[in-house]
């Protein structure tokens, strides 16, 4: 029996899980080891904090997927990973022995920035940050926060600050604390097409969120952010929303990594230096394939890599995995409108909205029936 070891329950993983739940492996054991048991679908969090989803709306519980695909589930969180000894140590201690094993982990919240630790909500892990959102929800409707700040400039940063901005002007109207976007970009979405960063630019003025472009945060004080040339942005919340981390335990792992410390794969999703470890997700870079870290990508990787996994287990060629150049970006402006993004196309409305709630509704639909 071939030990399967499936460490995090990130969008890939979950996709890997249903297809070995339709056809079971019976050669392999399948053990998921993850730190929550739920995933929580990232392109829904803009639309739970807009007040569009309940919370429970974009949860996957990963026990009964784990149980369909014949898996063990062993809620834990990785400490460390030994991938030349097949070892992965949980925090608990336990030691996890695999003889294939695939990293799903996602990304971490960065914190380079001084002062955010002590002094900043991170955008990861999701749970957190819908937790926290929750306090400054019900910190604004007691008057307790008047400002509230995202460091960030790409995409995550605009639907989280027009998500708030739209919640909290429902909750408590004019009263609403102002929002602010800082970023070291010289615009917002500064990685989008000319049409899309203007009709994003756009959207954030009309919900009168302002935008200190063009000058990093140097460091997150209780007054605020503190940028690179020395004025202070006031705010009572500073929300990090940059550019993600990799887990630390990856680089320690030994595993071949990129600069920045993400999983380097080949085109199977198997990893440069250790061909008994699969990765993919926000935690991997494909070498000859580099995409930006998001969603699509990751739920778009799940097919081909339960495919290499089963092809693995019977001994076949592994296929290599072509991610598509593009992919449809639809971007909440928090109330029920959105932007579209497809190079070279875009378009925004409430059809958009309308679309995206579909395409958001049926991917978490599909794991909770284990079709």
């Amino acid at each position: 029996m071939t030990r399967i070891l499936l460490v995090g329950g990130g969008h890939a993983h979950v996709e890997v899980l249903r297809r070995f739940a339709r056809t079971p492996a019976r050669e392999a054991v399948i053990t998921l080891v993850s730190p929550s048991p739920q995933l929580v679908y990232s392109g829904m969090v803009p639309g739970i904090i807009a007040g569009h989803y309940a919370p429970r709306a974009a949860e996957i519980d990963l026990a009964p997927l784990a149980v369909r695909a014949g898996a063990r589930f062993v809620v834990a969180a990785v400490a460390s990973f030994d991938p030349a000894a097949r070892i992965a140590t949980l925090a608990g201690g336990e030691r996890l022995a695999f003889d294939v094993a695939s990293l799903d982990v996602g990304a971490a919240a960065p914190s380079a920035i001084p002062g955010a630790a002590a002094h900043a909500i991170a955008v990861r892990p999701l749970p957190t940050l819908l937790t926290a959102w929750g306090r400054l929800r019900d910190d604004a409707a007691r008057g307790a926060v008047r400002g509230v700040a995202i460091v960030g400039g790409g995409v995550a940063a605009i639907e989280l600050a027009c998500a708030i901005r739209h919640r909290l002007a429902s909750d408590v109207g004019a009263r609403a604390p102002a929002i602010a976007l800082v970023t070291d970009e010289p615009t917002l979405a500064a990685r989008r097409p000319d049409r899309v960063r203007r009709r994003l630019a756009r959207l954030v003025a009309a919900r009168g969120i302002v935008v200190h472009a063009g000058c990093a945060a140097t460091a997150i004080e209780m007054a605020g952010v503190r940028l690179a040339d020395g004025r202070i942005v006031p705010a009572d919340r500073v929300i990090i929303a940059t550019a993600a981390s990799p887990a630390a335990w990856l680089r320690e792992s030994g595993l071949a990594c990129d600069a920045r410390g993400f999983v380097r794969t080949d085109a199977t999703l198997r990893s440069m230096s250790h061909p008994a470890v699969f990765a993919a997700g926000d935690c991997a870079i494909q070498d000859d394939a580099p995409r930006p870290r998001g969603g699509v990508y990751a739920v778009r990787a799940g097919p081909p890599l339960a495919a290499n996994l089963r092809r693995v287990l019977a001994g076949e060629r592994l296929r290599e995995h072509r991610p598509q150049r593009f992919a449809l970006a639809l971007i909440a402006t928090g109330d029920r409108n959105a932007v579209a993004d497809r190079p070279p196309w875009s378009a925004e409305g409430a059809w958009v909205w309308r679309w995206k709630d579909w395409i958001d509704r049926r991917f978490v639909a599909r794991y909770r029936a284990g079709a």
